[in-house]
């Protein structure tokens, strides 16, 4: 089972369960969890191979296939062993197709999306990104692509915190881990095709920075066609927003979730 952290609040039933994105770990959190457990129950997690699930038993299968159906069942594994049976569901980047893709198969689990960094189409350019990217990993040293991707998609000045974070967190996974997380390229373009195609209905709030280039417009268009989804655009702000600007991001959040 996934390691992860749990808060629990004395008056409240409903829960809100965090879900960071590839090469980081629950930590990427630390400025959101204090607000948060003054109104809700708060499950942290950790996805296979990142942060304390390290040393998880589930790294002992070194040869299965990651899919991303197969990491949202770790994340349904630890809420049923909680017997949650709703959560509003928080994530940051690639965590953001892990909700979706649980969301897809569990929708009776899911009280709403808050996505931060959402992915939901690769442009162009993150097409040619992951595509050198595919090719320099036979080359390079797993911990350099993993700057490379970072600096390509979290560039400017003001993103360096983020990026550090990233970076620190990411020196903890191994580099087989980390391979079998790239190898999930494989699948990302069929799947996030089928998500802008299917809408399922449950509230979504999009929340990106205005410097997020790689993947703002996209999410723009999405939320023309889904109805059910919202869209808030945090200036002077790059690709992990919880983190560059996490009053206006706990605000924000926190005011959508009371709406329920």
């Amino acid at each position: 089972m996934l390691s992860y952290t749990k808060y629990i609040h004395e008056n409240s039933d409903t829960w809100v369960t965090f879900v960071h994105g590839a090469g980081g770990s629950s930590k990427i959190w630390y400025k959101q969890v204090k607000e948060f457990r003054k109104r809700f129950n708060v499950l942290l997690l950790d996805l296979r191979g990142h942060g304390n699930s390290v040393t998880s038993n589930l790294l002992k299968d070194y040869n299965a296939i990651y899919t991303f159906d197969s990491l949202s069942e770790d994340i349904i594994e630890v809420i049923n062993h909680e017997n949650i049976k709703k959560s509003h569901f928080i994530g940051i980047s690639l965590g953001t197709i892990i909700i979706r893709a649980l969301a897809e198969k569990h929708p009776e689990r899911v009280l709403s999306m808050v996505m931060g960094g959402a992915i939901i189409k690769l442009g162009f350019t993150s097409r040619m990104l992951l595509g050198l990217s595919l090719k320099l990993k036979k080359i390079v040293s797993y911990d350099k692509l993993y700057n490379l991707l970072t600096f390509f998609i979290m560039p400017n000045k003001n993103h360096k915190e983020s990026r550090l974070l990233y970076l620190k967190e990411s020196k903890r996974i191994y580099e087989e881990e980390f391979l079998k997380w790239f190898s999930l390229a494989v699948e990302i373009n069929p799947l996030l095709r089928f998500f802008r195609s299917v809408e399922l209905k449950i509230p979504t709030l999009y929340i990106m920075g205005e410097e997020d280039y790689l993947f703002l417009p996209s999410i723009r268009k999405i939320v023309e066609k889904h109805t059910a989804s919202n869209l808030f655009v945090v200036e002077d702000c790059g690709h992990v927003v919880n983190v560059e600007q996490p009053k206006l991001y706990n605000n924000m959040v926190l005011g959508y979730l009371a709406g329920f």
